[in-house]
């Protein structure tokens, strides 16, 4: 009896092979939506201080960057982007899974809804103190093509990056906005991986859908609106933190709250909510991507591996 009860949960795949595969979806949905995220990241920065917007739309700064930047510019700081997914989203994915199938009853039973939550909660927070140097990173890269030249910081890659901001400023000045990004992270780990998990449960229990890319897409852009809706405010904070600036030994922005402060007085209210546009359009597709990547190395290793 304890033989059979014992070999009731199906087998699943190692632990280091749940942290591989997640941080490899999450590199390979990058590759796609590099160019959305710096759209995103520039809209972000747009019109910060008193200073005029210098795009209008998502739309007129993909066409700025193009006209200004060329094809490659719209890549630019795709290798911190890489390095970013290899750390975070590794961290992230990988311990929400070992976490998610922990709390996964003997017969199957998935955990409740605020189960869900804390565990994609306590996921984030590791998945973003890991990632923090490599979001630094890209977000300087990407920001820096709209500066004036003797401004750009120019860095050549996110390796690059790393050691210059090590030298000139600092080795803690890589965990720069860890809190704004950590508290970024709950949000969006919170509403996206629970939501997506709840979502596709959802789906398949009305009937009208299988456990399919179908189902998986559907799910996934469920959860990316639901996060996108729910974490651009912090998302804006963490933004701003790390590409700021130290002028006369004073940094632009003491903390979190001072920015938000500064976004509301100067900009409106609704300004925390500035290219809801751009950040779903990089946010849902990555989701969507992510999620499909794993989804489907997951089946092609329990097919040759686990079942074999």
């Amino acid at each position: 009896m304890a033989s059979a009860a014992g070999s009731s949960k199906p087998k699943t795949s190692p632990k280091y092979i749940k942290f591989l595969f997640g941080g490899l979806a999450g590199m390979g949905a990058t590759v796609f939506v590099q160019p959305l995220d710096l759209v995103k990241n520039r809209m972000q920065l747009s019109g910060q201080g008193s200073k005029a917007r210098e795009y209008k739309t998502s739309g007129h700064a993909l066409i700025s960057i193009l006209k200004n930047e060329g094809v490659s510019g719209i890549y630019t700081g795709l290798s911190a982007g890489l390095l970013r997914q290899a750390t975070y989203t590794t961290t992230r994915l990988g311990i929400y899974t070992v976490l998610f199938e922990s709390t996964t009853g003997s017969d199957g039973t998935p955990p409740s809804f605020l189960l869900k939550a804390l565990i994609g909660m306590a996921a984030g927070a590791s998945g973003a103190f890991v990632g923090t140097p490599a979001e630094v990173a890209l977000i300087r890269m990407t920001a820096d093509g709209r500066l004036p030249p003797e401004q750009r910081r120019g860095y050549s890659n996110v390796f690059n990056a790393l050691v210059r901001i090590s030298r000139e400023e600092g080795i803690t000045t890589l965990w720069r906005g860890c809190i704004p990004t950590m508290a970024r992270a709950v949000v969006v780990n919170a509403a996206q991986l629970a939501s997506y998990s709840q979502s596709k449960q959802a789906l398949l229990d009305s009937g009208y859908f299988r456990d399919d890319i179908l189902c998986h897409f559907s799910a996934s852009m469920i959860s990316g609106l639901v996060t996108t809706a729910a974490s651009m405010p912090v998302d804006i904070v963490k933004t701003r933190i790390q590409n700021m600036r130290t002028i006369d030994g004073k940094p632009e922005y003491k903390n979190g709250l001072e920015v938000l402060v500064k976004v509301i007085r100067n900009e409106g209210f609704f300004s925390l909510w500035k290219g809801f546009t751009p950040y779903y359009a990089r946010l849902g597709p990555h989701t969507v991507l992510t999620f499909i990547f794993l989804e489907q190395m997951n089946k092609l290793y329990k097919r040759y591996f686990l079942d074999s």
